[in-house]
């Protein structure tokens, strides 16, 4: 098959679900329709509320918009895959749902990454800390962890749309870089490439900001442990969130290089497993983890919620008190 575009890939995992697909769309879709939809309702609170308008916040709203987009890119399609018995995609929506997923993959580590400097910065600097994040940092910021992940996986997309496939069944339940290298005619000097350059994203991307978070929390606890008792408590509040979703996406992380180096071994049942383990449980743990661990939010949280039902009742209020209005004039 030297000529890939047109192809429609096979996804093998589907065919022995069995009945138990029935269960798995419905468990599928209350999941990622619950995560979405309460990962909406924290950006709306972020950017409703003005007291929220800070770095932490506004990278969290970030971090929110990389989840949303990576499981955005898999559940639909696996929904229609699990409700058709066309378990297939065409070779290009493949290469533009690997796209979506390294984005959002690289992107939270850099999201991460930023998050974890802030935490840093606040903490070790509170005196510079206005100083350092200011305005035009935090757009510099936000640039580079979007914009990076962007163009640097484009490049790992572009070499591996090149390599000419020898087969088009695919033992997933989606589309990932690796597999359609394993589906490959060979390795050949441009496999060569793309496995290189996909190693440098790999160490760049990943490895170096799992090394500098490590080493920011690292400097915060020694800062903290000469703190008084409730200075303590306070830094680890604002980090806790912040460290819970890190070590999350980072065991995920691992679960998705075990996942994709033994995937010709695994049954059907494990790769559903670590599909939700990499895919869908870090999205929906973001509003979670930060709505009931910050304060902040869940005051906002708590004022937006009396507003709505404020205005819901007026609005009944004002329907109900119509008609004797109109009776008395």
């Amino acid at each position: 098959m030297n000529k890939s575009t047109g192809l429609d890939l096979v996804f093998s995992s589907y065919e022995s679900l069995g009945p138990w697909k029935y269960v798995l769309t419905i468990f599928i879709f209350l999941v990622y329709s619950v995560a979405t939809l309460a990962n909406i309702f924290i950006m709306l609170v972020i950017y409703l509320e003005s007291s929220l308008h800070k770095p932490m916040y506004i990278f969290l709203f970030n971090l929110i918009c990389s989840g949303l987009l990576g499981s955005s890119a898999v559940w639909p399609k696996v929904l229609s895959n699990l409700l058709t018995d066309w378990h297939t995609s065409s070779y290009e929506g493949c290469l533009l749902q690997i796209y979506l997923l390294s984005i959002y993959a690289v992107c939270t580590y850099s999201t991460l990454t930023v998050m974890a400097y802030d935490r840093y910065v606040s903490i070790c600097k509170p005196l510079q800390y206005h100083i350092i994040m200011n305005p035009s940092k935090i757009r510099m910021w936000l640039m580079l962890s979007n914009l990076v992940p962007v163009f640097s996986v484009a490049g790992q997309i572009y070499l591996t749309s090149r390599i000419p496939l020898c087969s088009r069944t695919l033992n997933k339940l989606f589309c990932d870089n690796l597999s359609i290298i394993n589906i490959s005619c060979g390795v050949g000097s441009l496999g060569i490439l793309s496995n290189v350059y996909g190693l440098l994203i790999i160490v760049c991307l990943s490895v170096l900001p799992t090394f500098l978070i490590v080493l920011s929390y690292v400097k915060i606890i020694s800062v903290s442990l000469k703190m008084s008792k409730n200075s303590q408590s306070k830094a680890l509040g604002t980090c806790l969130p912040h460290l819970i979703i890190f070590i999350n996406y980072s065991i995920a992380t691992v679960f998705s290089v075990i996942y994709n180096r033994l995937t010709v071994l695994m049954s059907s049942e494990m790769n559903v497993f670590i599909s939700f383990q990499v895919t869908l449980l870090p999205p929906l743990l973001h509003p979670v983890i930060y709505g009931v661990r910050t304060k902040e939010i869940r005051k906002c949280t708590v004022k937006i919620t009396q507003r709505l039902c404020a205005s819901t009742n007026c609005y009944y209020t004002s329907k109900l008190k119509a008609p004797k209005i109109l009776a008395i004039s």
